[in-house]
């Protein structure tokens, strides 16, 4: 038996070396998703693939060269013959990621291989005068720009079904919860309201952080001093060439001109961070609201398509939600690492630059995928009043003890209102009832209509009048 359980390792061994029957496959090139349902088929998913950030360091490549064109440091032909090679389809990802280990960047082998792809006498002016980083991180800006457009349009789109859902039951009255227990009633409009209030905070910070993303332009080390060597050894040098050239690139990259190169000055990137991780958290507020209140007991709200279960047929899980609160939990690791980076040494880093890349292509995506989900969520969601009402009644009154603590003490006095209140809850708690039937039999109250003081449809304060101020914000 040993003998056998041997060989069967061995074959799982062989299987596992080469990928699985026997063809030779590179693990982990093929990331298809399996274990990230929140990305998945999402556009972020391909604005921030591998092809999407290769075609964005050509972009950035391309760029440069036209920019220098345009100041009279390269010929146009130069320019034209760089953009029209600059397309991911000529390249080999992979064999640029293999390559770029040697370097510690993919942008190493990507010059080398533009460089051979454009007529001879072209490749000097391939990536003249910059350094990698400069590559990389236009081209990570690029990659955020071109990512952050279905993102915000998905938060535009979650918000409206919101105003919808605020509009329509501003005065619909459920339990408001605090600490977990029933506190007094609100409105279910008030709350898709506040939903929407965060949604509209992330989108504006989002499109504010967007509008500012910098083209990155600094050379070896933040100076531009090799674009002016060029310009010089050329006799083309007015003394302001290079911080023009800076313009120039910005304006063929559509992004901002920054003030300065910031090769370690991550300003953009810890901004980026914090604006993605509050667009994910704010999603997640509402996701963290739809788990609480469809739970089975509760039923409040319930997803309109919810997901099924291998093990058990009656279940309809509120899927999307999860997903959402799944990226919450994920989304400030990942901005934490960007915000760390911030710490950087000299003029260019080593180690906290590079531990940008992914952690920032993954909360793009996070952010991506849960805005899509989020938009789907809340334009299903179902909303169940009848339930709300159920629950609210729940306590038999006493979740609007606070109101009639209001109307007695002006009866009674603050003091012996308190108590009549304190012992009314507990016959109510103790043996069941609503508090208006505990009351009632308190000669002092005669006259007070104590069923109406204790519906808790009556309760709800300023909520449909906040409701209305909130969505009047565009």
């Amino acid at each position: 038996m040993s003998d056998d359980r041997d060989e069967r390792d061995d074959r799982a061994g062989r299987q596992d070396a080469d990928g699985g029957g026997g063809r030779a496959e590179h693990r982990g090139a093929d990331d298809v998703g399996l274990l990230d349902p929140v990305r998945v088929g999402s556009t972020a998913e391909a604005t921030t693939g591998d092809t999407a950030f290769l075609q964005a360091m050509l972009d950035a490549e391309a760029a440069l060269t036209r920019a220098q064109a345009t100041l009279g440091l390269a010929p146009d032909a130069a320019a034209r013959a760089v953009t029209e090679a600059a397309s991911a389809d000529r390249f080999d990802a992979r064999e640029l990621a293999l390559r770029g280990r040697a370097g510690g960047n993919p942008v190493i082998p990507l010059v080398a291989a533009l460089t051979a792809a454009v007529p001879a006498a072209h490749a000097p002016y391939v990536h003249r005068g910059a350094t990698s980083q400069d590559i990389l991180d236009t081209a990570s800006m690029l990659v955020a720009d071109r990512t952050m457009r279905p993102i915000t349009a998905d938060l535009e789109r979650t918000a409206g079904t919101l105003a919808r859902l605020a509009a329509r039951h501003r005065a619909t009255p459920m339990p408001g919860r605090t600490l977990t227990q029933h506190a007094v009633p609100t409105t279910f409009g008030l709350k898709a309201a506040g939903w929407r209030g965060l949604v509209l905070d992330a989108r504006d910070r989002l499109t504010a952080v967007r509008r500012s993303l910098p083209a990155q332009l600094g050379g070896a080390a933040g100076t531009l001093a090799a674009f002016h060597a060029y310009a010089e050894a050329e006799g083309a040098a007015p003394p302001d060439v290079a911080v023009r050239l800076l313009g120039a690139y910005a304006r063929e990259v559509a992004l901002a001109e920054p003030v300065l190169p910031w090769h370690a000055l991550r300003t953009p990137v810890a901004d980026l961070a914090g604006a993605l991780a509050l667009a994910v958290g704010a999603l997640g507020k509402i996701a963290a609201d739809v788990l609480v209140l469809s739970r089975t007991e509760i039923g409040e709200v319930s997803e309109g398509a919810g997901g099924g279960s291998s093990a058990m047929p009656h279940k309809a899980n509120p899927v999307r939600a999860t997903l959402l609160a799944a990226a919450a939990r994920r989304a400030p690791a990942l901005a934490a690492v960007l915000h760390g980076a911030v710490a950087a040494e000299d003029e260019r880093p080593a180690g906290a630059w590079h531990a940008e890349w992914e952690t920032l292509r993954d909360l793009l995506r996070l952010a991506g995928g849960a805005a899509r989900d989020a938009a789907e969520l809340v334009a299903g969601l179902r909303v169940h009043p009848d339930r709300m009402r159920v629950n609210l009644d729940l306590t038999g009154g006493l979740v609007v003890s606070e109101r009639l603590t209001a109307v007695l003490a002006a009866r009674l006095g603050r003091a012996r209102a308190r108590r009549l209140l304190t012992e009314a809850a507990d016959t109510v708690r103790r043996g069941g009832g609503t508090l208006a039937e505990a009351l009632s039999a308190e000669p002092a109250l005669a006259g007070l209509d104590l069923a109406s003081l204790t519906d808790p449809g009556h309760y709800t304060g300023a909520a449909a009048a906040l409701t209305d101020r909130a969505l009047t914000r565009a």
